[in-house]
């Protein structure tokens, strides 16, 4: 097994590796906006589907509706610029919701944001697929299983710490933001000289246009602000001035965004296009420009990419946001530790297996996943700007006043699109979303005093300097026969105590008066007790023993375990024994007899050689 993890993951490395090298404006760019520019590949195509139903009467609000998110997503990174200032060393969600607005709004956001993170790989990586499909149609039936060896391989990838970095997301990233503008700009080109086709009257009305639909819509294109809030986690990555760098990156990034998001949806309303069969909107764009030719292959491959990246960024904030909870006490505490790789290596694994399952319960439809998708992220927003508010008031630094109405605005505005987006998707999956984020708060104050509970038990408060010396123990020893093994246990076992009886169990009839006559020739003054099991069983039988023992030895103590174990070489060679000595071991520790008592268990293992 270590082989193997070795193959796959790499030889671990040294702590000292740990530093992180300082991004340039042009790679932090690369870094943190692949999630903000992907979300357009799948909020098109919600805005498209949620209009459509109206037929051709709904479609014709496509770019008022793409005019208002994108107001929205101004106002949001204005917000966001705030908080960099404010927050130089990194501001995520939950910790300017716990700083400023208390324990349970952070939790709040907290769960909002691992649910998000979760949604966002599953999201974009159903949506590469889609994506590479319509480009190809004969891979719709397998995106499933596309989608998993995608994750498996970003699992992968992020084992072996190739964590983002500037330099290796520059490519996809870059390429999907040229190949988009060429198209855009071809497009605009076009327009000058085709005057509007409205979409065909011939599309189907399943549902008449009414605000509902509209609010619908809105709701589901309104994914496209996703990862608008990375850059603002991520100050303390960027070269000095880090907030003044990082400033200038998400007011770049929201620009682009803004760009590519309203040049697509104008064009494809200007152009009246209609995607054919399981075609997404963007693919049907890019073919009504450049037909079957290599550019229409380029623009689609730069989805696929682009849309991978966006879900590495997953990889990068979960494992973070578990490992800080981690540390609060609210999550396991594996969660918080670097793994061989310096990477939250258990945070990784956490998110790839949530990852699988929401592909797998999903069927691989991006569609399906988007309304539970977009609460998560507008909630945490709302805590993160509302908190910002908080923050201001209580600093009181030059221009507050301003800065505060500025959050406060943000807070409002995404507040206002969680509301509509519960209440748009609620039938089509957003009521998942009011089970799964109290379960994970649940979960977070459950885990927070199981720890207390722990802490307080181990706490050295209020015992005396030094403690009673600890009672002379009774020591019983299971054996299976009379061998090496049992000779090195027995040694062992004289050295710690003269009370000592081995017990033997006879699952089969006349077994213990063998066993007994061979002990006695080499241990003639330790005691053999042979326990009967009609049942054919060695865990239950040795448990009732030991507590009919020490029942009648009434000393106000548990007897001692000389546990001697076989221990091979191979794992293939630990295949062919029976493991008894681990699972009694296991039953040992896990079973408190009496309480206030401790077991004390000695684990005698000898070692086998393969021949």
């Amino acid at each position: 097994m270590h082989r193997l993890r070795s193959f796959l993951v790499g030889s671990p490395l040294p702590t000292a590796g740990l530093g992180r090298e300082k991004l340039s404006k042009v790679k932090a760019l690369a870094t943190f906006a692949p999630d903000a520019l992907s979300s357009i590949a799948y909020a098109n195509q919600e805005i498209f589907l949620g209009l459509a139903v109206a037929g051709t009467t709904g479609l014709n609000y496509t770019f008022q509706l793409g005019v208002l998110i994108t107001v929205i997503l101004a106002i949001v990174a204005f917000s966001y610029l705030q908080t960099i200032h404010a927050y130089p060393n990194g501001g995520g969600s939950y910790i300017v919701a716990r700083e400023n607005l208390g324990e349970f709004p952070g939790l709040l956001a907290a769960g909002a944001l691992m649910l998000n993170y979760l949604l966002v790989a599953a999201v974009s990586l159903t949506a590469g697929v889609e994506a590479l499909s319509s480009a190809f149609p004969l891979l719709w039936p397998y995106k499933i299983s596309i989608a998993l060896g995608l994750l498996f391989g970003l699992t992968i990838l992020n084992l072996r710490g190739m964590q983002e970095t500037g330099s290796v997301l520059s490519v996809p990233v870059y390429l999907f933001i040229g190949s988009f503008l060429i198209m855009i700009f071809y497009g605009l080109v076009l327009a000058q000289s085709n005057p509007p086709n409205p979409f065909r009257s011939n599309l189907p009305v399943l549902q008449p246009l009414s605000l509902y639909v509209l609010l619908r819509a809105f709701s589901s294109g309104s994914t496209a602000l996703t990862g608008i809030e990375v850059i603002s986690n991520g100050v303390p990555a960027f070269k000095a001035p880090e907030a003044r760098n990082a400033g200038i990156t998400l007011i770049a990034m929201t620009f682009l965004m803004g760009a590519l998001f309203l040049g697509t949806l104008g064009l494809t309303q200007h152009f009246g296009v209609l995607p054919t069969g399981e075609e997404t909107i963007l693919s049907a764009l890019a073919r009504h420009f450049f037909d079957d030719s290599w550019i229409y292959y380029l623009i689609q491959i730069s989805t696929l990419l682009i849309l991978i990246v966006g879900a590495n960024t997953a990889f990068a904030g979960f494992p973070r946001i578990t490992a800080i909870l981690a540390q609060d006490r609210y999550l396991p505490g594996q969660l918080r530790a670097l793994g061989d790789r310096l990477v939250f290596a258990n945070g990784t694994l956490l998110l790839a297996g949530g990852t699988a399952l929401l592909i797998l319960l999903f069927g691989g439809d991006s569609h399906a996943l988007i309304p539970l998708f977009a609460i998560g992220a507008f909630l945490a927003f709302t805590l993160s700007q509302a908190g910002m508010v908080r923050h201001w008031m209580r600093a009181r630094s030059k221009g507050w006043r301003t800065k505060a109405l500025i959050n406060g605005l943000g807070a409002l505005t995404t507040g206002a699109v969680v509301i509509i987006i519960g209440a748009g998707k609620f039938t089509q999956g957003a009521w998942l979303t009011l089970i799964i984020i109290p379960f994970t708060l649940l979960v977070f104050y459950k885990v927070r005093q199981h720890y207390q509970a722990i802490s307080e038990q181990l706490s050295l408060k209020g015992l005396p300097p030094s403690l009673k010396p600890y009672p002379p123990l009774r020591f019983v020893m299971p054996i299976s026969g009379v061998h090496r093994g049992t000779l090195q246990a027995v040694d062992l076992a004289r050295a710690f105590s003269n009370n000592l009886m081995a017990v033997y169990i006879e699952v089969e009839a006349g077994g213990g008066e063998k066993v007994r006559k061979r002990w006695m020739e080499w241990f003639p003054d330790i005691p053999l007790h042979v326990e009967p099991s009609p049942y054919r069983s060695i865990i239950g039988p040795f448990l009732n023993f030991l507590d009919r023992y020490d029942l009648e030895a009434n000393d106000g103590q548990l007897a001692g375990v000389i546990l001697p174990e076989f221990v091979t070489e191979g794992f293939w060679s630990n295949l062919l024994h029976n493991q008894v000595a681990w699972s009694l071991k296991v039953a040992l520790l896990y079973r408190r007899r009496r309480k206030g008592y401790q077991q004390v268990i000695v684990d005698v293992p000898f070692h086998l050689k393969d021949e």
